[in-house]
C-alpha cells in the first residue's frame, strides 16, 4: 500500500532510470521494502537496483546512479510507507486522556511509533516492539531515538504505563543501549510515584548505560481539570520542585566530571515552580531537549539580549506606539523583565503583558503552549491592546494557524479588533517584534 509511487521528481536519478508514477517499489538491491526506514537504509548507496511492479502488476527493473546518500527522487503515497503505530498504553499521567470532550478527533490520537521517533523526534515507550522490531532497529542503525522511560523498575513501569508490556520496554532500552543505539530519554515525574528515591534509581540506572544515553529530561507531570475516572496524582509544589531540581543537578554534576556533559536536565517549569534561577546556557550542553521545555526560556532570554545588544550598538530606537503581548502565566514575569531590559537599551517600550489564565484545561496549566484562543478572547475582549497583539507560535498547532480549541489567528484578530502577530519561539525575533521591525530596518539603512 505505502510503496505506491505517486510522483517522481523531474530530472531525478529515478526519473532518468524510467521510474514513473503508479509504479510500486518492491525491492532495493535485493532487499524487500516494508516501510520508510527500509527504503532510507537500502537506498543510501550510490548504485541502486530497483524491482518494481508496473501497470497490470508486471515486474519492472530499473538501475540508477546517484551520489551516496542523495535522494533518488521518489515520493510515496504515505510518509511511513506503512500504517502508523498507535499507543495501546494507559499511562496514569497521559495528557491526551485529560483533554475535554468534543475536540477535533485527531487530537485524541496517540502515536507510539519508533519510526516517528527517529524521523521527527516523537517520544515512544517501546512497549509495542517485538524482538524482531528491536533487532531491526539495531540492524538498520536507527539512532538516535527518543524514549519515554519514567522508571526502570519493571513493576512500577507496568503500573505507570497501564500495561503489562511496560516491563518489556525496560528490557528493550537495555538491549538497544548495549547495541550502541543512542537515546534521548524523558522522565515524566509524578510526586509520590516515581519521584524521590525512585527517581534516583531511575537516573542512576540510565547513567550506568553509558554514552548511549545522550540526554535525560525530568519533566513535571501536567494535570488538567479533566481527570474524571483517572488515577489520583499530585502536582508539584515549590518544595517538591526545589528538591527535585537539587536531586537532578547533583547527579548532573557527577556526569559532567565523568564525561564532559551533564546528561540530566530539569524542565524550565521545575526551576520556575521552585523559585530558582535558571542555570547558565553552558549547562544545557547542545540543548538536546528544547522540545521538552528544557532550556527553552534561558535560550530565549539569551537570544533576546544578544539581539538587543546589536540593536543598541546600531542605534536602534523603539517604535512609539503602544501594543500588547499575551502569554501563559508561567512565562509572564520573564517577558515583563525582558521588556524592561529592552526599554533601558532602546527607549521606552509601551507594551502591556497579559498573563492568560487557562480556564480551558484548568488553572494548574500555566504554560503558553496550552493557551487557547477562546481563553485569550474571553480575557482580553474590550481591553486596550494598542496597535497589535503579539502571541508566541507555540500556542498554535505545529505548521498551522489554529489554537488547540480550533480557533484561528484570523478569528482571534477579528474578535479582539486588533492585528495579531505570531512570534516564533526565538528570542531574537521577539526582540525585533518588541522594538519594531521598521526601527531595525532604519538602523541598518543608516549603517
Amino acid at each position: 500500500m505505502g510503496n505506491n509511487i505517486i510522483s517522481v521528481a523531474p530530472g531525478s536519478p529515478a526519473a532518468r532510470a524510467g521510474v514513473i508514477p503508479g509504479d510500486i517499489l518492491v525491492k532495493v538491491n535485493g532487499e524487500e521494502i516494508g516501510d520508510v526506514l527500509d527504503y532510507m537504509f537500502h537506498s543510501y548507496d550510490g548504485h541502486l537496483f530497483l524491482e518494481l511492479r508496473g501497470a497490470g502488476g508486471k515486474l519492472k527493473l530499473a538501475r540508477l546512479r546517484k551520489p551516496e546518500g542523495a535522494d533518488a527522487g521518489l515520493v510515496f503515497d504515505s510518509f511511513l510507507m506503512d500504517m502508523q503505530r498507535s499507543c495501546a498504553n494507559r499511562c496514569i499521567f497521559c495528557f491526551i486522556d485529560q483533554l475535554p470532550k468534543g475536540m477535533r478527533e485527531t487530537l485524541y490520537y496517540k502515536d507510539d511509533d519508533v519510526r516517528l521517533s527517529f524521523l521527527q523526534g516523537n517520544y515512544v515507550t517501546l512497549t509495542n516492539l517485538s524482538k524482531r522490531d528491536v533487532e531491526r532497529i539495531i540492524k538498520l542503525r536507527i539512532s538516535p531515538i527518543n524514549v519515554s522511560v519514567h522508571t526502570l523498575d519493571p513493576a512500577l513501569r507496568e503500573f505507570m504505563l497501564g500495561t503489562k508490556r511496560g516491563s518489556s520496554g525496560v528490557e528493550a532500552i537495555k538491549e538497544l543501549a548495549k547495541a550502541g543505539v543512542v537515546m534521548n530519554c524523558q522522565i515524566v515525574c509524578c510526586p509520590g510515584v516515581n519521584s524521590g528515591a525512585e527517581l534516583d534509581r531511575t537516573m542512576k540506572g540510565l547513567r550506568a548505560l553509558g554514552r548511549c544515553v545522550n540526554s535525560v529530561s525530568v519533566v513535571p507531570v501536567g494535570l488538567t481539570r479533566h481527570r474524571e475516572g483517572l488515577a489520583p496524582l499530585c502536582p508539584f509544589d515549590k518544595e517538591t520542585a526545589e528538591r527535585t531540581v537539587m536531586q537532578v543537578e547533583l547527579l548532573a554534576g557527577k556526569c559532567r566530571e565523568e564525561r564532559g556533559s551533564r546528561v540530566f536536565h530539569c524542565a524550565d517549569e521545575l526551576y520556575i515552580l521552585a523559585g530558582l534561577a535558571f542555570p547558565p546556557g553552558i549547562w544545557y550542553d547542545d540543548f538536546p531537549q528544547l522540545e521538552n521545555g528544557v532550556g527553552m526560556m534561558p535560550l530565549f532570554i539569551s537570544e533576546f539580549r544578544d539581539e538587543l545588544r546589536k540593536a543598541h550598538v546600531d542605534g536602534v530606537r523603539a517604535a512609539a506606539e503602544p501594543f500588547s503581548a499575551a502569554t501563559g502565566e508561567l512565562a509572564a514575569s520573564y517577558i515583563e523583565n525582558l521588556l524592561e531590559t529592552a526599554g533601558e537599551m532602546c527607549g521606552t517600550i509601551r507594551c502591556k503583558v497579559h498573563a492568560i489564565r487557562n480556564d480551558f484545561f484548568g488553572s494548574s496549566v500555566t504554560v503558553s503552549g496550552l493557551v487557547t484562543g477562546g481563553d485569550i478572547i474571553a480575557q482580553l475582549r474590550g481591553a486596550e491592546l494598542g496597535s497589535r497583539l503579539l502571541i508566541p507560535a507555540n500556542m498554535l498547532r505545529r505548521g498551522e494557524d489554529t489554537f488547540l480549541d480550533d480557533l484561528t489567528v484570523a478569528e482571534l484578530s477579528s474578535a479582539l479588533g486588533v492585528p495579531v502577530r505570531v512570534v516564533a519561539q526565538d528570542g531574537a525575533e521577539f526582540a525585533r517584534a518588541v522594538v519594531g521591525d521598521a526601527s531595525f530596518r532604519r538602523a541598518v539603512a543608516r549603517g
